[in-house]
C-alpha cells in the first residue's frame, strides 16, 4: 500500500520533455478567453457589430464549453494525444478564418470554430498531465500550470488593446497561426502516451443532447437582460430541460456514456465538480462586474481598475504554488480547499462594503484575500477528481469538473447581472432614469464622459449603491462551497501515473 508520508519520485524525463509543448498548449486556451478582452469594441467596431459584441463572446464561449465533454471522452477512447493535436488544427484553422473575417455573421460563426478547437486544448492539457504525472506528484506542478493561465490572464488584455493600438485587430489572430503551429510541432515530437485499448464506442447521440444542453443553458444565462424576442427565452429553457432529460435516459442505457453517470455516486467526484461550479459562479461573476463598479462607481481609468486585478492573480499563483508543494510533500489535499473557501469568504463580503469613497488599498487587499483563497481551490478539485477515477475515464472525468465551471461563470455572471440592472434602475433619479431611456443597458465610461457633471455623479452613487450588495450573494455562494468541501473525502494519492502503468504497451506516436 502506498504510504502518505512516501517520498515522491523523481520527475520523469518523458514528463520534463512534454511539459513545454503541454504548458504552451494551456497558454493559448487561456489566452484566447482574455486577448479579445479589450480589443473586442474595436474589432466589433470594424465588422459593424458593436451591437453584437455580446454575441461574439458568447459565440466561442458556447462552442468552447460544448466542445469539452466530447473532446474529453475522445480522448479517453482514441489517445490524448491525437486528439490534442486535433484540438491544436482546429484552433488554428478557426484563427486563420477570424483574421480573414469582414461580416459580423463571419466573425461569430469563425469564432465558434477556434472556440471548439480551444475548448480541446483546455481540456486535452489538462488531461494529458493527468496521465503523464501521478496525483501525488502533481502537485509540484499546480504552480507551473497556474503561472501559464495567470501569466495569460494578465497579458492578454494588455496584448489585445496594444495590438488594437499599434496594428490592426487581425494580427492577434495572424499571431495564433505561427504559435500554434509550434505548438503543434512541439507536442508531436515530445509527447509520448501509451495507446488507449481499442474497441470503445463513443456515445454520440448523447454527446449531442448534452451538447446542446450546454449550449441553450449558456445562450440563455449569457442573454439575460438582452433585447430578445419574447418567445425564446422560453425556447431556450424547453430546450435545456429536453436535452438534459434526453442525456440522461441515453447515459443511463449507453454502455459507454458521455459522462459515466456512475461517478457521480462517488463523493470524491461529486464535490469537487459541484464545488468547481459554485466556485465558477461568484468568482468569474466577480471579475465581470467589479472593474465596471470601479470605473463607473469609483471613477478609476480601465488602466487602474485592470491593474486591480493582477493582485488577485498574484494571490492566486502564491497559493496555487504553495498548496501544490505541500500536496506533493505530505500526500494531503483536503485541507486546502476547505481553507481556500473560508478564506475567499472575507474577500467577498469586503466587496459588500465598497462605495465611491472607499480606499484603493481596501479594493486590493480584497483582491488579494480573494485570490489567496480561490488558489487554494480551483486546480486541487482538478486533483482530487483525476486521483478518484481510472485512465478510462480520466478524460471524461476532467472535462466534467471543467466545463461546469463554466456553466457556473455563466450563470453567475447571468445572475448577478441581472440583480445588478434591477438595483440600478431602481437607484437611478426618475427623471434621469427617464432621460436615459434605453441607454442604461449600454452605459460605458466613455458614454459617461459625455453626460452632465450632475448627471455622472447620479448614475455613479446609483451604481455605487447597487452593486456591492449583490457581492453578497456571490459570498452566500462560497459558503455553499465551503460546507461542501467539509464533507470531502481524502484518499491517498496515487504515486504512479497512468501512462507509467501503461509503459509496457505501445505508445501513442
Amino acid at each position: 500500500m502506498e504510504s502518505a508520508t512516501q517520498r515522491p519520485p523523481r520527475i520523469p524525463p518523458a514528463v520534463r520533455s512534454a511539459l513545454p509543448g503541454i504548458l504552451l498548449v494551456m497558454f493559448l486556451g487561456a489566452l484566447d478567453q482574455t486577448v479579445m478582452a479589450s480589443a473586442l469594441p474595436t474589432v466589433a467596431g470594424d465588422v459593424n457589430g458593436l451591437d453584437q459584441m455580446s454575441t461574439i463572446v458568447t459565440g466561442y464561449l458556447v462552442a468552447a464549453t460544448a466542445a469539452m465533454p466530447l473532446t474529453g471522452k475522445l480522448g479517453d477512447a482514441f489517445g490524448r494525444k491525437r486528439i490534442l493535436q486535433a484540438s491544436l488544427a482546429v484552433f488554428v484553422l478557426g484563427a486563420g478564418l477570424c483574421s480573414a473575417a469582414q461580416t459580423v455573421p463571419e466573425l461569430i460563426a469563425f469564432r465558434a470554430i477556434q472556440g471548439i478547437g480551444g475548448g480541446g486544448l483546455m481540456i486535452g492539457a489538462q488531461a494529458v498531465i493527468g496521465e503523464l504525472v501521478s496525483p501525488r506528484e502533481r502537485g509540484r506542478f499546480l504552480g507551473i500550470i497556474g503561472a501559464a493561465f495567470i501569466l495569460a490572464a494578465v497579458t492578454g488584455p494588455l496584448a489585445g488593446g496594444a495590438v488594437v493600438d499599434h496594428f490592426s485587430w487581425r494580427w492577434i489572430f495572424y499571431a495564433y497561426v505561427p504559435i500554434g503551429l509550434v505548438a503543434l510541432v512541439v507536442v508531436n515530437r515530445t509527447l509520448k502516451l501509451p495507446v488507449p485499448p481499442s474497441g470503445r464506442h463513443i456515445d454520440y447521440g448523447g454527446a449531442a443532447l448534452l451538447s446542446l444542453a450546454i449550449m441553450s443553458v449558456i445562450t440563455l444565462c449569457s442573454g439575460v437582460g438582452a433585447a430578445w424576442p419574447a418567445w425564446l427565452a422560453p425556447v431556450l429553457a424547453l430546450a435545456t430541460v429536453t436535452a438534459v432529460t434526453g442525456w440522461l435516459a441515453i447515459s443511463r442505457r449507453a454502455p459507454d456514456p458521455i459522462i459515466p453517470l456512475t461517478l457521480f455516486r462517488d463523493r470524491a467526484f461529486s464535490i469537487p465538480t459541484a464545488v468547481s461550479f459554485l466556485i465558477g459562479f461568484a468568482m468569474f461573476a466577480t471579475l465581470s462586474y467589479l472593474p465596471a463598479f470601479l470605473q463607473v462607481g469609483m471613477g478609476m481609468s480601465a488602466t487602474a481598475s485592470g491593474g486591480m486585478l493582477i493582485a488577485l492573480m498574484a494571490g492566486i499563483l502564491i497559493t496555487t504554488a504553495g498548496s501544490g508543494a505541500l500536496i506533493t510533500l505530505t500526500g494531503r489535499y483536503k485541507p486546502y480547499p476547505v481553507a481556500g473557501t473560508l478564506l475567499a469568504l472575507p474577500g467577498m463580503w469586503l466587496f459588500s462594503t465598497l462605495d465611491a469613497g472607499s480606499s484603493p488599498w481596501l479594493v486590493l487587499a480584497s483582491m488579494l484575500v480573494l485570490g489567496l483563497g480561490i488558489g487554494l481551490v480551483m486546480q486541487v478539485m482538478v486533483l482530487v477528481v483525476q486521483n478518484a477515477v481510472g485512465r478510462q475515464d480520466l478524460g471524461a472525468a476532467t472535462s466534467t469538473v471543467t466545463f461546469l465551471r463554466q456553466v457556473g461563470s455563466s450563470a453567475g455572471v447571468a445572475v448577478l447581472g441581472s440583480l445588478i440592472a434591477v438595483r440600478f434602475t431602481a437607484s437611478l433619479p426618475g427623471p434621469l432614469a427617464s432621460e436615459l431611456g434605453d441607454r442604461i443597458k449600454s452605459l460605458t465610461p466613455k458614454i459617461l464622459e459625455q453626460l452632465p457633471a450632475e448627471d455622472r455623479r447620479a448614475v455613479a452613487e446609483a451604481f455605487g449603491h447597487a452593486l456591492p450588495p449583490v457581492f453578497l450573494y456571490a459570498a452566500a455562494v462560497l459558503a455553499v462551497a465551503f460546507v461542501l468541501t467539509l464533507f470531502l473525502p481524502e484518499r491517498e494519492l496515487r504515486t504512479i501515473a497512468h501512462a507509467d502503468a501503461q509503459s509496457r504497451g505501445a505508445h501513442d506516436d
